[in-house]
């Protein structure tokens, strides 16, 4: 006797496709969880690289010391115009330029990290004196999608080279 197969039946197809849809979820959700992470991994580069920069403009203007304490600057830091070919362009005290620095660095952190947490800096820079000066530079953002606030923060020793 000879069996007559003429293909797939209508229950086998739709099993096909059902398994096919279930696995196309799958990679949907990791496409989806991979670029959450890969934002995220951004965010927190950049973080570091904001905390670096202000850093290194500390350490070129180390003799500035407490005008680069954020907090003394009750309105918000302002630009003073001492970056080279920023208007007018003039030549600035150190305090001055430290102020110019601020004004510009939360500028940047404003623009590359999103809003921070209500009720904390998204942008800050303590000092306190000693032998040699300490500062504790920090950064903080709060992710569309995580329910806790991420924060990045690092202390630096300066010292006044006479």
């Amino acid at each position: 006797m000879r069996s007559v197969n003429t293909g797939m039946s209508l229950v086998e197809a739709l099993i096909a496709l059902l398994v096919l849809s279930i696995g196309m979820l799958g990679v949907l959700l990791m496409l989806v969880t991979s670029l959450r992470n890969s934002r995220s991994a951004l965010l927190r580069t950049q973080a570091v690289n904001l905390v670096s920069d202000m850093a290194d403009r500390i350490r070129a203007n180390a003799a500035a010391r407490t005008a680069y304490e954020l907090a003394a600057y009750a309105g918000g830091a302002m630009e003073r115009g001492c970056a080279p070919g920023a208007a007018p362009g003039s030549n600035c005290s150190e305090a001055q330029l430290a102020e110019d620095d601020l004004a510009r660095w939360e500028d940047t952190v404003r623009t590359l990290l999103p809003a921070a947490p209500a009720g904390t800096r998204a942008a800050d820079v303590q000092y306190f004196a000693g032998t040699p000066d300490r500062y504790r530079i920090t950064v903080a953002w709060q992710e569309p999608s995580e329910p806790q606030p991420f924060s990045y923060q690092t202390e630096i020793l300066a010292q006044v080279v006479p």
